[in-house]
Order: structure tokens, then sequence, then C-alpha cells
């Protein structure tokens, strides 16, 4: 990619357009307004639908790997002491609650859904916060930082075997076409956590080869939560199938805004150091958008990042953060922020799409198309 195509493919600043190609034709349409209310009240249906059955899960774990669950999900501090830590978005849960409606199931239906896609995100997280090395998550010490590595491993371990254990207690056939499915995203994300890390390692990562890693780890566990409740509610494999086709970019464009915070996120909403991303060496799309590029800032950028394969571990930890804010000026310069951006949108236009392919409820559709919009102009 040179910097002329990627520049094509970006609008002009401050514009809030979306792009997507089907058929071969370049489709160009603005993102709505999100309505910020409507969006809020799903997340909190699907948080308090979800999370009485979460608890639940949690408090079946020994001691004290309970405790350490539930200082994770934020119910207590370190101490023990009820708190009211940040919960997360809860996007699927709400997903999986949704999902049941648009096969004409009630809502209700999806709550194992929710809680097991939920209990497999949070064994990603705890897992990741380690591999990683990330102190903080939501404003407070990780589990590993605050426990130690053991009782990280040990949870998140914990946690994937209940959201086995949730579904298939349910005892029907569709538990079990749901828990497939949920296993099978589990694998996928596992795949693209492992290729994130090997991904740090290498001057050169390909923007395709970065889009399989995100749709890996980001996009298979949405594309299963927003299937998994149709599916509990007797929805065909063809139903199934799209709504994943949704999820799966719906999930994409997620990553994308994701990695954007991950560099110029600001710490205060994220809860993350300022540029993260960048600490960690991680190859996202920003990055990887930008050495592809070509142009001087492209070629400056790379350099920069060959020669950090020579230096330690200890080595990098010393750079101050004008090093950090510089290669995220490069970074930009060369594009790659710009190009994340639009790519998000055009993973949003493409997730829309898809709804197009399953018969639903109008209001059901308007409330997946709604979560869509949340997640391309979310801050945190």
């Amino acid at each position: 990619m040179n910097q002329r195509a990627l520049k094509a493919r970006v609008p002009a600043s401050g514009t809030r357009m979306s792009t997507t190609t089907t058929r071969g034709e370049t489709v160009t349409s603005a993102i709505p307004a999100v309505d910020t209310a409507g969006v809020r009240a799903l997340l909190e249906r699907g948080r308090t639908l979800a999370t009485p059955v979460l608890r639940a899960a949690v408090d079946r774990l020994a001691a004290p790997m309970d405790t350490v669950a539930a200082y994770h999900f934020g119910w207590i501090d370190i101490d023990g002491k009820p708190a009211h830590g940040d919960p997360g978005k809860a996007v699927r849960p709400a997903l999986a609650l949704l999902s049941a409606e648009a096969a004409g199931a009630p809502a209700e239906t999806g709550i194992p859904g929710a809680v097991a896609v939920e209990l497999v995100h949070n064994f990603s997280l705890l897992h990741d916060d380690l591999m990683d090395g990330d102190e903080q998550r939501r404003h407070r010490d990780t589990v590993w930082k605050a426990y130690g590595p053991a009782q990280a491993i040990l949870v998140g371990d914990a946690l994937f075997a209940l959201a086995n254990e949730i579904l298939l207690e349910l005892g029907t056939v569709e538990a079990g076409r749901a828990t497939r499915r949920l296993t099978t995203a589990t694998r996928k994300l596992i795949d693209g956590q492992a290729q994130d890390i090997s991904y740090e390692h290498r001057e050169r990562v390909t923007v395709a080869e970065c889009l399989e890693m995100e749709g890996n780890k980001t996009g298979a566990l949405l594309a299963c939560a927003v299937s998994i409740g149709a599916v509990l509610g007797g929805a065909d494999d063809r139903t199934a199938d799209t709504l994943e086709a949704y999820g799966y970019h719906l999930g994409l464009a997620f990553q994308a805004v994701d990695d954007l915070l991950g560099i110029w996120g600001d710490p205060e909403t994220t809860g993350k150091q300022t540029w993260s991303d960048l600490r960690q060496r991680k190859k996202s799309l920003p990055v990887v958008a930008a050495l592809a590029a070509g142009g001087p800032a492209s070629e400056r950028l790379a350099g920069i990042l060959a020669a950090d394969a020579g230096l330690t571990d200890a080595q990098l930890a010393d750079f101050d953060e004008e090093e950090f804010a510089s290669r995220a000026a490069l970074i930009e310069e060369a594009g790659g922020r710009e190009w994340t951006e639009q790519e998000a949108r055009r993973q949003h236009a493409t997730a829309v799409e898809a709804l197009d392919g399953v018969d639903m409820p109008a209001e059901v559709r308007a409330q997946l198309v709604g979560l869509a919009d949340f997640v391309v102009v979310r801050k945190s």
C-alpha cells in the first residue's frame, strides 16, 4: 500500500463518513449521530440481566479465586470491601440479548449466552493483562499486579470453565449448539492473542495479517455474542451465521477504535497508561498502516522500530514521554491514524449491511445499528 493509495481511502479530517465495497462498487455514507441514551439503556439492560447470574457463577469458585474474580469484575476493592468499580461497557451481554430478540425469542433467553461470553471475555482479559504486562485496567491495578501472576492464570482458567458449564447445564440441543460456537470463538480468540504476541517481535507485519489477528482476537467473540442468544432461542444456522457476520465486522471496527485509543486515548478515560500500545511495541493497525504507507515519515518510523529490535526490555522501559509522543506523531504524519479511523467506519458499514440478511423486528435492527454506531465513536 503506497501513501497515495492510503490517502485515497481516508476522508477529509472532521467528516464522519463510512465506506464499504459491495459487489465491486464503493459506497460512502455518513454515520448518523449516536442515540447515546438508547445505547446506554441497552448496555444497562444487558448488565442488569446478566450480572446476578454472573455473580452466582463466580460464587462457585473456590477461595481465593472467588475473591480475586470479584475484584477483577469491580465488585470489591483490594481489601475485600464492596465497591462500585468500572464494570466495563457490557457490549457483549447487550448483543447476546438482542440476538435472542432477533430470532423472535424473549431477551431473557439470551442470558446464559450473555454470561458465558462475558466469562470468556474476562478470561482473556486476565491472561492478556499478564502477558502484556499491563498494570492498570479500568483505573485500578490489574489482577496479576494486585494478587500475582498465578492467581491471574488460575482465575482466568476458572472463568473459561464456568462459561461452558453455564451453557451445558441447560441440557438442551440449543445449548450444545451454543457451546460449540463459544468454544470455536474462544479458540480463535487465543489464536489472535498468539498472533498479537508474535507480531511484537517482527519488524514488519502486513495490514492483512493485522486484520486477520484482530478478527480472531476481537471479532470472533463479538460474532459469537451476537449469535449465541439467537441459537439459544432456536434460530437456524443460516440466521446465526448471518448475525455472526455482523458481529465479526463490528469486532473489527471495535478493535480499530481500541487501537486508536491505545495510542492517542486519554488515560483518564481509558484507564491505561499514555501511549500504552507503543510501550508494548504492538503492531496495531495505525502502526502497520503507517509502515505500509511509504514516504519520509513511514521510513523514519520503520528505522526507529528496527533499532528497537536490538534493545532490551529494560532499555525500552527507559524511554521518556517525549520519545513515545514523537513516534505517535510519525504514525499520524504517515497516515496511520486516519487510515485506521476510516477502516473502523468501513467495518461499521459492512456490519450494518449484514443485518439485511436477517428477518427481524425493525426495533431490534435499529438497536443493533445503534450499538454499531456507538462502537465507532466511543472514547474508552
